[in-house]
């Protein structure tokens, strides 16, 4: 970039132009436009490079880079569970080396020993593809004469209360609130997500077993057109394939079940119903009680249902490629 602009100036300078212009025209201060046509004058096309500096010697040379990898990628420390710039330079005691130094080279080697990221493991599962893209199918297509649902639960939602009122937002200060809270206990709910018309059924629950998920399909065969056929889309939970819930289904032919694969939490559309209810209800309201916390569920689930409209799913279950 720095060559461009000092041929800019020759180049100008030799079509006549004055330094005056010439400054404006490429936007630099016109010392320099001085200072490179003196020295193109004087120097021909060498003045166009960049002079040798003399600079600081380096005081780390690539053995050091090498043996900061090594340690960063191959040890953990002794005592902590992750790698500080200050714990690298004193395991490595290289001439006084600074854990900002130290910081500088991690930087120049994209070498980031404080971040992490999970990764799960996936069981082995030949069938793994196959449920997904059954469980998608099923999205993407209403079955006719059915309903799709997507049911699971949600638990040990914590019922909490400020020890103080919160102060409320203004104009230049954002909303603060009490660090203090009281327990109230906790809360559970089953839900079921209709798939293809957004609405959500919401019952609370005090044990997550079989008798209970049991006890929810019961209500969905009452309050579902017996016309209809229902496709549940569940996960693999001990209430979901318990031998009593397996002997229910199985007694109840109108029920068709699709299990998600294993660690395909994902898949299960109702999720991204439990994600919206923890984002504007859970995770900044404030409940005096239990059944206060299953009451505001209840109010925000039917102010929900009024408004709701089906998930745009894309996702066809065809197998994604590794990142």
């Amino acid at each position: 970039m720095r060559q461009v602009q000092r041929a800019r100036v020759a180049l100008a300078a030799a079509d006549g132009q004055a330094n005056a212009a010439i400054a404006r025209e490429l936007g630099v201060h016109l010392s320099t436009v001085r200072r490179w046509r003196k020295r193109f004058h004087m120097e021909g096309l060498a003045a166009l490079q960049d002079r040798k500096r003399p600079g600081r010697r380096r005081r780390y040379g690539p053995e050091v880079h090498l043996t900061i990898v090594a340690t960063v990628t191959s040890a953990k420390p002794a005592t902590d569970s992750q790698w500080t710039h200050r714990a690298i330079a004193k395991s490595l005691a290289l001439n006084g080396i600074s854990a900002s130094q130290v910081g500088r080279i991690l930087a120049d080697l994209d070498l980031k020993p404080h971040q992490v990221r999970g990764w799960l493991t996936r069981p082995d599962d030949p069938d793994f593809d196959a449920k997904a893209a059954e469980v998608c199918a099923l999205y993407l297509r209403c079955p006719p004469q059915s309903v799709v649902l997507s049911v699971d639960e949600k638990t040990a939602m914590q019922a909490r209360s400020r020890r103080h009122p919160t102060r409320r937002a203004r104009p230049g200060d954002a909303e603060r609130r009490e660090f203090e809270y009281r327990r109230h206990g906790t809360a559970s709910i089953v839900a079921a997500l209709d798939v293809h018309s957004g609405q959500v059924l919401v019952e609370d629950i005090a044990r997550n077993d079989s008798a209970t998920f049991i006890g929810f399909l019961r209500l969905l065969d009452r309050t579902i057109d017996p016309a209809l056929g229902i496709h549940l889309v569940m996960e693999n939970g001990s209430s979901h394939t318990s031998k009593a819930t397996r002997t229910w289904l199985a007694a109840h032919p109108r029920f068709v079940v699709h299990h998600t694969p294993k660690h395909a939490s994902w898949l299960n559309q109702v999720e991204l119903f439990f994600s919206i209810l923890a984002r504007r209800l859970l995770r900044r309201g404030e409940f005096a009680s239990r059944q206060d916390l299953i009451d505001q569920i209840r109010e925000f689930t039917l102010v929900y249902d009024d408004e709701a409209r089906p998930f745009r799913w894309t996702y066809d279950g065809t197998p994604l490629k590794a990142a």
